[in-house]
């Protein structure tokens, strides 16, 4: 099925109150073109942004968060975008901080559709608090329940017009998890391709789980 749109379309399902699952490390796999078409083209507020590190002052996160439409945040890394820091000291409720790995792996278990897992990570810190604890062979763990989004935003190197996405390097980053554990997904696209010019081992997402791809940039 084609799914070739432009990003204002794109973005047009989002909606109030969204948990929106937002791609990239820093600058790295960052979804500018979608982040850019939310904040120009779009009104939706009360957003829940789920995000590695929310993004860099040079990113288009820090420009929706500026304009109060961003509410919540969670994340694992809030130490470059000024903004993030400034909503936690205000408001310590309104960010939610997890170990990356802990916050890649909720976004996972979201998209294989499991509930939760338990992991060591926290145990014994402050991230314990308020979480189930376990004893499985003995060691202690902690329960963390899956973290599924409404929308997912995330950058592809190339893209077909089937929505099959490659994603280079260090660019996949949560982009790969997040595309299974959202309601509707779009990719913006350094390249899109025919069908079939992707070699489907390099095949990072498949498109089954793509409801739109944007030419990045656009």
């Amino acid at each position: 099925m084609e799914k070739i749109t432009t990003a204002e379309k794109a973005v047009k399902k989002i909606k109030s109150g969204d948990i929106l699952l937002v791609g990239g490390f820093l600058q790295a796999g960052s979804p500018e073109t979608l982040i850019r078409a939310v904040l120009d083209t779009h009104d939706a507020g009360a957003l829940t942004v789920v995000s590695n590190d929310t993004g860099t002052a040079e990113t288009n996160m820090i420009r929706l968060m500026e304009t109060g439409r961003v509410t919540s945040v969670v994340a694992s890394y809030i130490g470059a975008n000024p903004l993030t820091g400034k909503m936690m000291i205000d408001d310590p409720g309104s960010v939610t901080l997890f170990p990356q790995g802990t916050l890649a792996e909720k976004i996972r278990a979201a998209g294989a559709g499991l509930a939760g897992f338990y992991t060591p990570v926290g145990v014994g810190t402050v991230v314990e608090e308020g979480k189930e604890k376990k004893e499985i062979g003995g060691r202690e763990y902690l329960l963390e329940t899956a973290l599924r989004g409404d929308v997912a935003l995330i950058r592809a190197t190339k893209a077909d017009r089937s929505g099959n996405c490659f994603m280079r390097g260090a660019t996949k980053n949560f982009g790969a998890v997040m595309a299974p554990a959202a309601d509707y997904v779009v990719v913006e696209a350094e390249e899109i391709v025919v069908v079939g010019e992707i070699d489907p081992e390099l095949v990072t997402v498949p498109g089954i789980f793509v409801d739109a791809v944007v030419q990045a940039g656009e």
